[in-house]
């Protein structure tokens, strides 16, 4: 989708031992997922720098941000919000609602009320940042979704999916772990045949994110 719109667009891997570039020359920062926690910082070093850069970009240079999953609670964490473990697991394909503001903000304009999405997760943001708007919620997870300031957004839950992306997150040991933990013996094969009819939604759902967050907040 960046490629179709004209978007030039940078891949920094800091657990691949890139660095943090300078963050003036970017119109707007995105954060993906990832397995570890936001508390990581131990084995994750890389995660201190990843929260000061946010922390500037959100709060000093005041530019389009947008995380999701452990980019959503990286945003809380970097700031003054706080994450902490579920009392269970969310993970499978789940319910999202919006919420009162979630149905009048910009991001989501044009997106049903409730909508399936993908989760895999244990972590949530349990205190939204000061002054955070909480955009959706599920019955789970309260902040599923929020906005810091005009620009900043998290979402917890995954509509950005490609056929391969269940299957592929399945090979990652802490998430194969925490499915079977969760959902039982052979459920990577049942999350991957509840998916599969869904992925036009999902589609949809994503590109209109993309374009919201594009022609509305960047």
């Amino acid at each position: 989708m960046l490629n179709k719109a004209g978007v030039q667009w940078d891949v920094v891997s800091l657990d691949a031992g890139d660095s943090v570039p300078a963050l003036e020359g970017y119109d707007a920062l995105w954060v993906m997922g990832g397995p570890m926690d936001v508390w990581d910082e131990q084995d994750c070093p890389w995660l201190v720098m990843e929260k000061a850069a946010i922390r500037r970009w959100v709060l000093e240079l005041n530019k389009p941000y947008l995380g999701f999953c452990l980019g959503h609670q990286l945003l809380a964490d970097a700031l003054d919000g706080h994450c902490a473990r579920q009392d269970q697991p969310e993970i499978g394909i789940l319910d999202v609602g919006l919420t009162s503001a979630g149905l009048t903000d910009p991001l989501f304009e044009g997106i049903d009320p409730t909508i399936k999405c993908l989760q895999w997760h244990s972590v949530q943001v349990k205190s939204p940042p000061t002054g955070a708007v909480v955009l959706a919620s599920s019955e789970v997870c309260q902040c599923q979704a929020m906005r810091v300031g005009q620009n900043a957004y998290g979402i917890q839950f995954h509509v950005e999916l490609q056929e391969s992306t269940i299957s592929d997150w399945g090979q990652v040991p802490a998430y194969a772990e925490a499915l079977d933990n969760t959902l039982g013996p052979d459920s990577l094969v049942r999350m991957q045949g509840q998916a599969s009819p869904l992925f036009p939604e999902f589609r949809k759902v994503s590109e209109i994110l993309f374009r919201n967050f594009v022609e509305k907040i960047a």
